[in-house]
């Protein structure tokens, strides 16, 4: 779901053609991603090991089975969804357009 979001705001962007327009189209996805607390596997990359250091009770071995794995597989699943479905819907206008 989160990366759904996050490919949506990518989305979003290029629709937009000036500068206040992208800023304008990323803020509700982006705004909903953090708010609902999602994972995101990139930035779990640095978030789980700073836990680590800072002596968090789980092992590497946990980290990467508990989240890291599902969250990047949930990660490529949402963002695989959005580019489909953004691909068979607007190739045709968008590509053309400019």
């Amino acid at each position: 779901m989160c990366n759904w979001l996050v490919s949506l705001a990518v989305y979003m962007s290029f629709a937009a053609h000036d500068f206040t327009g992208k800023v304008m189209a990323i803020w509700p996805p982006i705004a909903a991603f953090v708010a609902m607390g999602m994972d995101h596997c990139v930035a779990n990359m640095f978030f789980l090991p700073l836990g680590l250091m800072l002596g968090a009770d789980y092992s590497v071995g946990q980290m990467f089975t508990h989240n890291l794995i599902p969250v990047t597989i949930g990660n490529i699943v949402g963002s695989q969804m959005v580019g489909v479905y953004f691909d068979v819907r607007f190739k045709k206008t968008f590509w053309t357009q400019k």
